[in-house]
């Protein structure tokens, strides 16, 4: 949505970028709509292949300028992802969640002054990995870390191991 809004600031006259918005957002406008049981499976289907019709006829006739080429080229090559949240709900439609994930690591590491070292900035990803998966889990982190760190040799607790509770 953002590199559409962004195309149709720089391109005011081309509606493309808008076009490519109409079926993005109709995407989402679906899954709201199928969330609320407003709408059967069938229907849900059908319509998730009209925009992906919609949306493939975009991407083959992008505008003969260098933004839009590339923001067609990297739907052509997400294509298969891009509608995949109306297949499975629970797939988000967005990576705002998981960017906001990221941001306590990126503040530790721009406070920090980042790492020094490749071994330093390995084991900050792995703490930090540690860390969002036992708190997304709510497992107790002290205990878990306390685990880990007085196993003889290197160990991932069954909590870990297990696949994540469902949404």
């Amino acid at each position: 949505m953002r590199r559409c809004k962004d195309l149709q600031a720089a391109r005011p006259d081309d509606p493309w970028a808008g076009e490519v918005k109409k079926v993005l957002r109709g995407g989402l406008v679906l899954r709201d709509r199928c969330k609320a049981g407003l709408i059967s499976e069938h229907g849900l289907a059908s319509a998730r292949g009209r925009f992906a019709a919609r949306l493939g006829r975009l991407i083959d006739a992008p505008p003969p300028w260098a933004d839009a080429e590339r923001f067609a080229k990297h739907l052509a090559n997400e294509f298969a992802a891009v509608f995949l949240f109306l297949c499975d709900p629970s797939i988000e439609a967005t990576n705002s969640r998981a960017e906001r994930a990221t941001r306590p690591a990126v503040v530790t590491r721009k406070v920090c002054g980042g790492n020094r070292t490749r071994k330093g900035a390995d084991t900050q990803q792995v703490l930090a990995s540690v860390v969002r998966t036992a708190r997304q889990r709510k497992l107790d982190l002290p205990d878990l870390i306390g685990t880990m760190l007085c196993s003889p040799k290197p160990v991932v607790p069954e909590a870990l191991a297990l696949p994540p509770p469902p949404c």
